[in-house]
């Protein structure tokens, strides 16, 4: 392994692109601790070191899938959640509105120009999320006192300060991102988000280990919420579990035998050949669990929120309480089912089995058995029904995961059992896998030994 880490720094294009890599993420870490001037941190400390459920909540979900600081108002507060909700809000109307359908079909030309638009709408995202987080900091009282106005508020010359500069902020990350996948090695935007959630990792290992560090050693038999060595040795076995299972997901394919049909060109005879049609069997990735997460945060605080103006009706705290994560059965019940849900609906919309089977037809392949046309494609989208409910059991496994854990053993809260057992080592190991296969790709071209390949 060492040789071949060798051999990577000895291509001069590829020890660049890392190079660069590294630099740029980086220049993202410096970024992510410099705090707004506004904000006053040692008070947004105390106040989200406190916070149980709530906006809270919803702040921490939202920065691991967002490489953002929420819970510390930085510059690079709002991270990349704009640009992904730009980009899924476009992808979502390629499939309906027929404009951007066909420029989704005239290949570069049409894929910059929905880029384009897609840095417009960001923008505009960034703006209102900027002007609404904002307005949470104020109404808080989380603002330094010498910025605040006699009446108390803030005012609007600071307030459009602090706007433009998250909004400066995502639109730099946003650049970062795309300097990455043009000048580094890798996707940019993926690595951003895995980059935040490894910073995060240590900080929940120590918060783990601290009542063992400061009680002066590990106990076979801790008390409650005190760290044992079974408590370390389920932790461990997650981690190994779930690494392996999203690197087996990830590679799982449904391959679909395939045949060229036979052409005569003077006394030769051209095509005939076999080959297979690989289907991935997590097709929808990580967005799936996303989506879901983010969506089940909503109805918590919603009910949270109208239990305390009505506290006089009991069944408001009863709904609050089965939708905050734990061990509480409608919870997980309702995670599954909206994994499932849009598991189907994000593979529905990546995946097209009329347009695959006119390309098969068009290049004069066909599956064995199956006529080309409809009849193919209503074979390809059966394959493709029954493996997605195989990569759908399989996120709805590992999104339970931390909820189970952290429901079970009290030394381990939601935070710790989610990087090191859960959606944010599933992202982590995913674009890990994906840097790795990238680089093989560039040694493989040079004649030389992948990583992952044995001898």
């Amino acid at each position: 392994m060492w040789e071949k880490i060798r051999v990577i720094f000895t291509i001069p294009e590829l020890r660049q692109k890392i190079l660069l890599t590294l630099l740029f993420l980086a220049i993202y870490r410096i970024g992510w601790q410099i705090p707004l001037p506004v904000v006053d941190s040692q008070k947004m400390t105390a106040v989200f070191g406190q916070t149980e459920g709530g906006i809270g909540q919803i702040m921490e979900q939202v920065a691991v899938f967002s490489a953002s600081q929420l819970s510390q108002a930085t510059i690079f507060g709002l991270g990349i959640m704009p640009y992904i909700s730009a980009s899924i809000i476009f992808q979502l109307l390629g499939s309906v509105y027929p404009p951007l359908e066909r420029l989704q079909k005239e290949g570069e030309s049409g894929r910059k120009k929905i880029n384009e638009y897609t840095r417009y709408a960001t923008i505009v995202l960034c703006i209102g999320q900027s002007w609404a987080y904002l307005g949470f900091l104020i109404n808080n009282n989380l603002v330094h006192d010498e910025f605040l106005t006699a009446s108390g508020g803030l005012g609007f010359g600071w307030q459009l300060t602090t706007v433009l500069t998250m909004t400066a902020g995502t639109a730099f990350l946003m650049w970062l991102g795309e300097q990455i996948d043009e000048f580094g090695i890798g996707n940019g935007i993926s690595l951003l988000i895995m980059a935040g959630i490894l910073a995060r990792m240590p900080a929940a290992g120590y918060q783990l280990l601290q009542p063992m560090i400061e009680g002066g050693g590990l106990q076979l038999g801790a008390g409650r919420g005190e760290v044992d060595v079974v408590t370390l040795l389920v932790l461990a076995v997650l981690f190994v579990s779930v690494v392996t299972g999203v690197v087996f997901i990830t590679l799982g394919q449904r391959r679909i035998p395939t045949q060229s049909a036979k052409h005569v060109r003077g006394r030769r005879v051209y095509g005939g050949t076999r080959q297979y049609l690989p289907l991935k069997v997590n097709q929808a990735g990580v967005m799936p669990i996303i989506f879901a997460s983010s969506l089940l945060l909503f109805p918590s605080v919603l009910f949270s929120y109208a239990s305390q103006f009505y506290g006089s009706q009991g069944w408001l705290q009863t709904l609050s309480d089965s939708f905050q994560r734990g061990d509480s059965f409608t919870y997980n019940l309702m995670y599954v089912a909206l994994i499932y849900f849009f598991c189907y609906f994000w593979t529905a919309i990546t995946f097209n089995p009329k347009d695959m089977a006119d390309n098969l037809k068009n290049y004069g392949t066909f599956i064995p058995g199956y006529r080309p046309g409809k009849r193919t494609a209503d074979y390809l989208e059966k394959v493709m029904v029954r493996i997605t409910y195989v990569g759908a059991g399989f996120l709805a496994l590992v999104a339970i995961i931390p909820t189970m854990v952290a429901a079970q053993i009290d030394a381990v809260d939601f935070t710790i059992a989610s990087f090191y057992g859960g959606t944010g080592l599933l992202i982590a190991v995913s674009v890990a896998f994906d840097l790795v296969q990238k680089i093989d790709s560039h040694l493989v071209m040079r004649n030389y030994r992948g990583l992952l390949e044995k001898k």
